[in-house]
């Protein structure tokens, strides 16, 4: 059975990398064919990394209402909401997203992520 707590320390870690800048600690954390799907379109792993070029682009995060389902050996898809204020921004923004984490070689690597934004954004 899939760890909740597992996964979503995983996904704090992604959002970790958003918030210090580390281009090299995101990258880790994606598989090299990672699919993200945004309101901006589609991104690859590449696309994802190279926000953080200029640094930092999340000052402050909070992620909750998590659940955990279980796609099959291997791999799980993480949905959540997350509470964040970007870098420069005043107030705060909200999404839920999904992530599905799939193990290679021993590993945990995100495949695949998509947002959905929402109205009703929180203060973080």
């Amino acid at each position: 059975m899939a760890d909740l707590t597992f996964f979503t320390a995983l996904e704090t870690r992604v959002w970790e990398a958003l918030v210090a800048g580390d281009a090299a600690a995101d990258r880790a954390l994606l598989a090299p064919d990672f699919l993200g799907v945004y309101s901006t379109g589609f991104a690859k792993r590449s696309d994802h990394t190279q926000q953080l070029a200029d640094g930092p682009t999340v000052t402050r995060f909070l992620l909750s209402e998590a659940r955990l389902i279980e796609l099959g050996p291997g791999r799980v898809l993480l949905a959540y909401r997350a509470d964040y204020l970007r870098k420069g921004a005043h107030a705060a923004e909200a999404m839920y997203v999904s992530s599905i984490w799939e193990e290679r070689d021993g590993q945990w690597l995100n495949t695949f992520s998509q947002d959905s934004s929402t109205d009703a954004p929180a203060p973080v």
